[in-house]
C-alpha cells in the first residue's frame, strides 16, 4: 500500500490539457469547450474573457498555438480554437466586463508603458483595487497594437474592459530614471528596444528583477504580442506576493503537460467548415466543439469499468480507501470505501493502460487483505465463494490421482474449478485427449484458491497453495497443463516453481481436427482478463479457431488491453448492479458470436444470451453457442459426477455415491430455480431447512394456503423457506436468506 501511495503522488489527473499548456493564457479547455457544446456561449465567453482580459484584441491576434499541439491533428485536423472564440464573442448575450465590489487597497504600483503588456497588468491590478499609475512616453496608449490592428478594434476593446476600473493614466510622461518613482512596486513593460533601466531578470523569481520590487515583462523580455498580454495579466500575481510578503523569488510557473495519450483510441471526426464567410454559425460552433477530446489523463476513467461505474480516479480511491483501512472518525467506523474495494475484478488493465503503470487493482487486492485482518470487510461478500471452494477441495469433488502403472508424471491436467462444474464432459474429453498422447498424464481436480485470494483471506490461501504444493511434489513435479487462464495466473504468482502449459497449446501443437466446423461463420474471440500477459495462447486460441472454419472478427479490447467478464474478484455478490453492467457492456461490443476460452467467460455470456463457444465446443463437438449454463447447485453436483466419471473411466474404480445428507424429494419450479441461481442460494441448502423443520416440528403452518414456513441457520446465513408436502415430497413456494440471526426461546 504504501508503494501505491507513493505512485499515485505521480498520476497526471490533475495535468493540463495539450492545448492549455501551450496557450500563452492557459486557458481552461476543459471548462471553455462543454459551455459552447452546449450553446452556452455567453458562459464560454466569461470563461474566455477571465483568461485572456482582452477578448476582442486576443482573438484577433492569437497565433493559435494550440492547433500545433491538439491530438485530432493526428487523426484528421485540430479543433479551430481561433473560430470558436470568436463565436463565443459574437453570440454572447453579454460583452461586459465582471464589475467587483471590493474595498481599496492602500499598495501603490507604477505600470511604465502604455502598450498592451502594461495595459494589462493595469487592468488586473485595478480589478483587484490597487492605486495603479500608468506612465507612458508617447502620447497614446496601445503601443504596438497600432501596428497591428485597427484602432476601432483595439481601443473599444481597451475601453469597455475598463468600464468599471479606475487608474491614472500619464501620457507624454517618460520615465528615465526609477528613483523619480514613489511605489510599492513597479512593472517595466516598455516595449521591444524599450529602456530596461539597466535592469536584468533575475531567474529565481516569476517577472523579478535584480531590483526588489521591479518586474520586467512584455516585449521588452523579447516576447510576441500575445504573449506580452499574457505578461501582463500573470505579472500581477508575482507582484502581490511581493506586496504581501515582500518575496519575489517564486520561479515562475510552468506552462506543460505530462499527459500521455494514444493516437490510436483517437475515433476520426470530420472538421467543420465556417458557412458564413470566415465565422461560424452557432450550429456549426457546437458542432466543431464536440469534436474536442478535452484532453486530460483520463485513460483509466474511460477504459476501467470500476473507475467508470464510481466516477472516481485513482487519487480519489487512494484517499477513500485510506480512511476506510485507517478510519479517523471518532467512533472508528470506516466504512466509506468497503464496497469499492470488494469491486475491483482484478483483471490488471488499469496498470496495462496507464502511462505511468500505476496498479490500482494491486493497491485495492493489499486493502481488501488489510481489511480483512481488521476485520471490517463484511463477510457476505465472499461467503459463497469460500465454502464453495472449500466444496471443490473437499473429499466430494477433489481428485489428485497419477494413471495406473506410473510413480511419476510429465504433465498433470489441472482443469480448474470451473470447468467441470460447466459441463464434465469439458474435462473428461480433455483428460481423454492428453492421455492418448501421453498416457503418464496425471489429473488434479480442485481450485487454484483464486477465492481465497479475492477475498484477502490470507491464512485460507496459505492452505490452500500449501496443498497443492504438496499434491504436485507427490505426483513427481510434472508441468501443469491449464485450461482455466486465472488458474495458470495463480500457479505464476504463488507457485512458480510449478512449469505451466496452457491444454490449448498442446492440442495445437499435437493436432487435432475440429469437429465443430465454423463453415465460415463470423465470431470474435474473446480473450480473458487473466490472459492479458499471455499472448501465445491468444494466438492459439484464433489459430484453432481458423482451422475449424471461422472468420474472425477483433473485439475493441482484446489482447493486452483484455477486458474482464465480470467474474474476476467474484464481485457479483458484493456489487451486482456493476456486475450486471460489465456484462451488459462485454456483450454489446458486437453482434457476433464470441468464442472463449475461460468456462466463467462462456457461463456468463451465456447467461445474458449471448450466443458463446467455448474452444473445448469446437475442437471436442460438444455443445451449440446458445447451451444455458447450469445453476449455482447443478455446478456443485457436477462436480461430483466428474470425479465418479474420471474414476470410472481411466481408473476403473467405482467411486461409491455419497448418501444424501437429506433424503428429500424436493419439487422447485423452473422460475424460482432461476431465483435461487441469481441469489447465489443452493437448494441442498433449502433441503437441510426444510429436514430440520420436519424432524424438529419447528414450523409454522398457514391454514389459508396450506404452506409450511420455517428457518434454520447455516453458517453465517439464516435460510427461510415456504414449502408444502406432496405425495412425492415437498414442493417449495419460496427460499431466501439473510444475515440477521434468529434467537430461539
Amino acid at each position: 500500500m504504501e508503494k501505491f501511495k507513493e505512485e499515485i503522488k505521480t498520476c497526471l489527473q490533475n495535468e493540463p490539457a495539450f492545448c492549455t499548456a501551450a496557450c500563452p493564457f492557459q486557458l481552461d479547455i476543459r471548462d471553455f469547450m462543454p459551455k459552447i457544446q452546449r450553446g452556452g456561449f455567453n458562459a464560454a465567453y466569461r470563461t474566455y474573457l477571465n483568461a485572456v482580459g482582452f477578448p476582442g484584441i486576443v482573438s484577433a491576434l492569437c497565433g493559435e498555438p494550440c492547433k500545433n499541439v491538439c491530438p485530432r491533428r493526428l487523426k484528421d485536423e485540430a479543433i479551430a480554437m481561433k473560430l470558436l472564440e470568436k463565436a463565443a464573442l459574437k453570440y454572447a448575450r453579454n460583452l461586459n466586463p465582471n464589475q467587483y465590489n471590493l474595498p481599496p487597497k492602500d499598495k501603490k504600483v507604477a505600470v511604465i508603458g502604455a502598450g498592451i503588456s502594461g495595459l494589462a497588468c493595469t487592468l488586473r491590478l485595478a480589478a483587484k483595487k490597487y492605486q495603479v499609475t500608468v506612465f507612458e512616453k508617447s502620447g497614446r496608449m496601445g503601443g504596438h497594437l497600432w501596428d497591428l490592428l485597427p484602432p476601432e478594434v483595439f481601443l473599444a476593446d481597451i475601453e469597455r474592459q475598463f468600464a468599471y476600473e479606475s487608474y491614472t493614466l500619464c501620457l507624454n510622461r517618460e520615465i528615465t530614471s526609477l528613483d523619480e518613482l514613489d511605489f510599492d512596486a513597479i512593472y517595466v513593460a516598455t516595449g521591444a528596444g524599450g529602456t530596461d533601466f539597466g535592469l536584468q531578470r533575475d531567474e529565481r523569481g516569476a517577472f523579478a528583477s535584480n531590483k526588489p520590487g521591479v518586474f520586467l515583462g512584455g516585449e521588452l523580455c523579447g516576447r510576441d504580442i500575445i504573449e506580452a498580454i499574457a505578461d501582463g495579466l500573470h505579472v500581477v500575481n508575482a507582484i502581490e506576493r511581493y506586496l504581501k510578503a515582500g518575496s519575489m523569488n517564486q520561479p515562475e510557473e510552468k506552462r506543460e503537460t505530462r499527459i500521455q495519450l494514444n493516437p490510436e483510441w483517437i475515433t476520426p471526426l470530420a472538421p467543420v467548415r465556417p458557412s458564413e464567410g470566415k465565422a461560424f454559425t452557432q450550429d456549426h460552433a457546437v458542432d466543431e466543439a464536440k469534436r474536442c477530446l478535452k484532453c486530460s489523463c483520463d485513460v483509466c476513467m474511460r477504459h476501467c469499468d470500476l473507475m467508470r461505474y464510481f466516477g472516481k480516479y485513482p487519487k480519489r480511491i487512494g484517499e477513500e480507501v485510506e480512511v476506510t483501512v485507517h478510519p479517523g472518525t471518532l467512533d472508528g467506523n470506516g466504512t466509506v470505501a468497503t464496497r469499492l474495494i470488494s469491486t475491483c475484478n482484478q483483471c490488471g488493465l488499469c496498470k496495462e493502460i496507464c502511462p505511468l503503470g500505476i496498479d490500482t487493482g494491486e493497491f485495492l487486492l493489499h486493502s481488501h487483505r488489510a481489511m480483512r485482518e481488521n476485520k471490517a470487510m463484511p463477510w457476505v461478500f465472499h461467503d459463497f465463494w469460500l465454502r464453495d471452494m472449500a466444496f471443490t477441495n473437499g473429499e466430494a469433488a477433489a481428485l489428485c490421482r497419477l494413471p495406473d502403472g506410473y510413480q511419476e508424471s510429465r504433465y498433470v491436467f489441472f482443469p480448474g474449478c470451473q470447468l467441470g462444474a460447466s459441463d464434465p464432459r469439458y474435462v473428461t474429453e480433455s483428460y481423454r485427449f492428453l492421455r492418448a498422447h501421453h498416457a503418464d498424464t496425471a489429473l488434479m481436480l480442485g481450485c487454484c484458491g483464486a477465492p481465497a485470494d479475492w477475498a484477502g483471506d490470507d491464512s485460507l490461501h496459505g492452505e490452500v497453495i500449501a496443498k497443492l504444493r504438496e499434491d504436485w511434489i507427490s505426483l513427481g513435479k510434472p508441468t501443469a497443463v491449464f485450461a482455466c487462464p486465472t488458474c495458470k495466473q495463480m500457479f505464476q504468482r504463488y507457485l512458480p516453481e510449478i512449469e505451466g502449459v496452457f491444454l490449448y497449446d498442446l492440442i495445437l501443437e499435437l493436432g487435432i481436427s475440429p469437429l465443430k466446423d465454423g463453415a465460415g461463420e463470423t465470431v470474435s474471440v474473446f480473450d480473458p482478463c487473466a490472459s492479458r500477459k499471455e499472448p501465445e495462447v491468444q494466438q492459439t486460441i484464433r489459430k484453432l479457431a481458423q482451422q475449424a472454419g471461422f472468420r474472425l472478427e477483433p473485439l475493441p479490447y482484446e489482447g493486452k488491453l483484455a477486458r474482464c467478464c465480470s467474474w474476476g474478484g467474484q464481485v457479483s455478490i458484493a456489487n451486482p448492479s456493476f456486475a450486471r453492467e460489465v456484462v451488459k457492456a462485454r456483450i454489446t461490443e458486437n453482434d457476433y458470436p464470441f468464442i472463449a476460452y475461460c468456462i466463467n467467460c462462456r457461463d456468463i455470456f451465456a447467461a445474458a444470451k449471448k450466443p458463446v463457444y467455448h474452444v473445448l465446443d469446437i475442437l471436442f463437438g460438444l455443445h451449440d453457442s446458445g447451451r444455458v449454463p447450469p445453476t449455482v447447485t447443478e455446478r456443485r453436483s457436477n462436480r461430483i459426477s466428474l470425479k465418479r466419471q474420471v474414476l470410472s473411466e481411466f481408473w476403473k474404480d467405482e467411486a461409491k455415491m455419497e448418501q444424501r445428507e437429506n433424503n428429500i424429494n424436493l419439487h422447485i419450479a423452473p422460475q424460482l430455480k432461476e431465483k435461487l441461481n441469481r441469489e447465489m442460494i443452493l437448494e441442498t441448502d433449502l433441503e437441510a431447512v426444510i429436514a430440520y423443520c420436519e424432524s424438529s416440528g419447528r414450523k409454522v403452518f398457514n391454514p389459508e394456503s396450506g404452506h409450511f414456513t420455517g428457518h434454520l441457520r447455516i453458517g453465517h446465513l439464516t435460510y427461510w423457506v415456504e414449502y408444502r408436502p406432496t405425495d412425492h415430497g415437498f414442493e417449495l413456494i419460496n427460499g431466501y436468506s439473510h444475515r440477521m440471526s434468529i434467537e430461539e426461546a
